[in-house]
């Protein structure tokens, strides 16, 4: 593996914050997303991962630069020497050891336990190997680790006033990272609806790729109408002597008050229908808005009262 600072593209006096800036524009660059026609691209995005997984962690860079691990994480063995120069791994002049590799790269040998023999070691041993091994794997687990992912989903409910629905509009959210963006609420957008914002949920800080956002819309409720299906359905408060005589009548729309005419003996049975003061659905079906009558009645009204008994009698 070569040198983790040369993969990086940083010089060996880089600090933390130019380390991780130069792994996030490599990262970019090499994302196998973005360069699927080239075979090689998992590799070196592989390789870009354990150079930072090395640079990017202040312990195990102190090591790379001291020799103790090599470009991969692993362990360089170099043996271990005295001060004086001893035997095949006797005593030395000085009460030090000494210590010599073998052919396979071992402090033990391969066939012997020192330079001239003098002893067996079980045949193809290497501690070394063994070493090798498991560091070897744990730097590859750690690296399948280190291989970006695009981050979770994340989601959240917005309430939209029942007038906003009729016509949509811009809207500005506060997304669940704190972030504030302006969005669009479609015209005629339905309770329940579940809105994709592409690129604007959390960032992975390896990679750079950027989650999305779900936003499910909910339609506040409107005292003055209920919701059934595409229509809209509303009460208004009549005086008896209107529903008596009729009269033009003011009635509430989402798209503001306008005026009919009730005719005369008007009940509380009786609906209205203004067609198109509805919502807007599917295929831009527009629904009607239904009106029903409340009869007021007077607190107190002495020739009301008198005629009613006249006319029981």
């Amino acid at each position: 593996m070569r040198d983790p600072y040369q993969i990086l593209g940083v010089a060996r006096g880089a600090n933390e914050a130019e380390i991780k800036k130069a792994f996030r524009r490599r990262a970019k660059e090499l994302h196998p997303d973005r360069n699927q026609d080239d075979p090689k691209a998992k590799d070196r995005f592989a390789e870009l991962n354990g150079a930072y997984e090395i640079l990017g962690d202040e312990a195990k860079r102190k090591q790379f630069d001291r020799g103790e691990i090599d470009g991969e994480g692993k362990p360089r063995f170099q043996g271990f020497e005295g001060m004086g120069g001893g035997g095949r791994g006797g005593r030395a002049g000085n009460g030090g050891f000494e210590f010599h590799f073998g052919q396979g790269g071992s402090p033990f040998g391969r066939g012997g336990a020192g330079a001239g023999g003098g002893g067996s070691a079980e045949a193809g041993f290497d501690p070394s190997d063994i070493f090798s091994s498991l560091f070897g794997e744990a730097s590859r687990r750690a690296r399948g680790k280190a291989e970006p992912q695009k981050p979770p989903e994340q989601a959240f409910i917005i309430e939209v006033p029942l007038a906003q629905v009729v016509n949509g509009g811009a809207r500005r959210v506060k997304l669940p990272n704190g972030r504030e963006v302006e969005i669009t609420i479609p015209e005629g957008v339905g309770d329940g609806k579940v809105m994709r914002l592409r690129g604007l949920g959390q960032t992975d800080p390896f990679s750079g790729e950027t989650g999305d956002v779900l936003m499910t819309i909910k339609i506040k409720p409107d005292p003055r109408f209920t919701v059934d299906g595409n229509d809209l359905r509303t009460r208004v408060s009549v005086p008896l002597s209107k529903a008596v005589l009729g009269g033009p009548l003011h009635v509430p729309t989402l798209t503001g008050a306008v005026e009919m005419t009730i005719p005369p003996m008007t009940g509380t049975a009786k609906q209205f229908r203004l067609r198109g003061k509805g919502l807007k659905g599917e295929k831009g079906v527009v629904g009607d808005l239904f009106v029903a009558i409340d009869i007021e009645m007077p607190a107190s009204d002495a020739e009301l009262t008198a005629l009613m008994k006249a006319r029981t009698e």
